[in-house]
């Protein structure tokens, strides 16, 4: 099978078309869904399309219309947040324990990463990107055989389905992050966890940085599963989730804001952007309207 991309080959016969979703290798760079045959030596390709399908939007242009409108947003969100933060900081944020637990943690998985060599963190970035794809799977009523690998070269996991939140999955769902959520509520039913709470904080800075620093890197060298739902969507996507579950921390952590009045300095962005946007639209129209009266003087 090809790695640039994913590609249906093969006939069903018994056994269904399975799946196989590779995790990055630190050698090729690559992270990307491959679909493969469960049967062996059957090569012929799929290829029959109805006269109804042909006519059909396709799927890329639909996604890209989407992300057109989910850049705004993201704008819009973005300008928030930093109002937000800027906000929360002005009234002692950098004093909470909370986030300076946070913060600690972060420092500490930059020592991490610049004293452990890279194919050790690779190793259990790999274990939690396949854990990921395998969990997205079961959410969408896969099935994940019972095949897989993990190693420092990459790994893969064979599955029966493959769509774009499978393949995307990892770059913005914090895997090791929700873990440590999951363990500490769970701990919290059981005994009074408040005394420890600066430790949830420091682990949240160290998975999150974890997380984020991989998800960078990753999408820099220009992954082929980015490319399954198309690069500007899925990289709107990536962003918008992964800047709401910093947002949520800030809110959490922060000073000052509640989900009201980040709600509200949002929908006051909103009408700004949208104010800003009707004097360009203006501006341009003015600017044409010009340019053809010149010629027309001509």
């Amino acid at each position: 099978m090809g790695s640039k991309g994913p590609s249906v080959t093969g006939k069903k016969t018994r056994s269904e078309n399975r799946v196989r979703v590779k995790a990055i290798s630190p050698q090729t760079g690559e992270l990307f869904p491959e679909i493969s045959t469960g049967d062996k030596g059957d090569s012929s390709e799929i290829s029959t399309v109805s006269p109804v399908a042909q006519a059909t939007v396709p799927k890329s242009l639909v996604k890209f219309i989407v992300a057109l409108f989910l850049a705004p947003i993201a704008w819009v969100m973005t300008r928030t947040f930093f109002h937000s933060f800027a906000t929360s900081v002005h009234h002692g944020l950098l004093a909470s324990q909370s986030f300076g637990c946070f913060a600690g943690g972060i420092i500490l998985f930059g020592v991490f990463y610049l004293i452990i060599p890279r194919n050790m963190l690779m190793l259990p970035y790999v274990f939690g990107h396949e854990i990921t794809h395998a969990l997205w799977v079961k959410l969408f009523g896969g099935t994940v055989a019972d095949h897989f690998h993990v190693g420092t070269e990459g790994g893969h996991v064979l599955t029966d389905r493959i769509n774009t939140w499978i393949a995307l999955a990892p770059y913005f769902f914090p895997i090791y992050s929700l873990l440590v959520i999951t363990l500490y509520g769970a701990a919290s039913l059981a005994t009074d966890m408040s005394p420890y709470r600066w430790i949830l904080f420091l682990l949240l800075g160290l998975t999150m940085a974890f997380h984020l620093v991989f998800t960078f890197l990753l999408i820099i060298k220009g992954q082929p599963d980015l490319h399954y739902g198309g690069t500007f969507f899925s990289l709107m996507v990536i962003y918008l989730i992964n800047l709401s579950i910093i947002t949520s921390l800030l809110l959490v952590t922060g000073k000052e804001i509640s989900p009201r009045s980040f709600a509200e300095d949002f929908v006051k962005n909103t009408f700004d952007f949208m104010e800003f946007s009707r004097a360009v639209i203006i501006w341009i129209s003015d600017w044409i309207g010009n340019i053809r009266a010149g010629f027309g003087h001509s």
